[in-house]
């Protein structure tokens, strides 16, 4: 799992200093608002929060610009990096039931529609 969207940038764009933690968010898919408590939480608790920033700041690459085409996209890349397995069994699901759909429209053409054949030979 080494696509470019499955792994972490900071995002400038969203972020307030250097971006780690709207990078944080966009990685896991939680609020920016809770990580950036959690960060003061854990830089009040420890004191490590400061350096561990400044790292992740040095050695995370920025969020390009082109990750994700709309909203939907991205959060469908945030749910393969909490949980790939969970994904693919919805992606599984999702192309079932459009594959069942599919039949039964077919079916509904294919078979000898008596009343769709009138309509059809109407509109001629």
């Amino acid at each position: 799992m080494n696509s470019l969207r499955t792994r972490f940038y900071r995002d400038k764009i969203n972020g307030k200093i250097a971006g780690v933690c709207a990078g944080i968010a966009d990685y896991t898919g939680v609020d920016v608002l809770w990580v950036r408590l959690g960060m003061l939480m854990f830089t009040f608790a420890t004191g490590f929060g400061i350096p561990l920033y400044i790292a992740l700041a040095l050695l995370a690459e920025k969020k390009p610009g082109h990750l994700y085409g709309d909203r939907q996209e991205q959060h469908f890349w945030q749910g393969v990096r909490q949980s790939p397995s969970r994904t693919a069994k919805q992606v599984r699901a999702q192309m079932r039931d459009i594959d069942r759909r599919l039949a039964e429209v077919e079916a509904f053409y294919v078979s000898s529609n008596p009343r769709l054949s009138a309509e059809i030979e109407q509109l001629r």
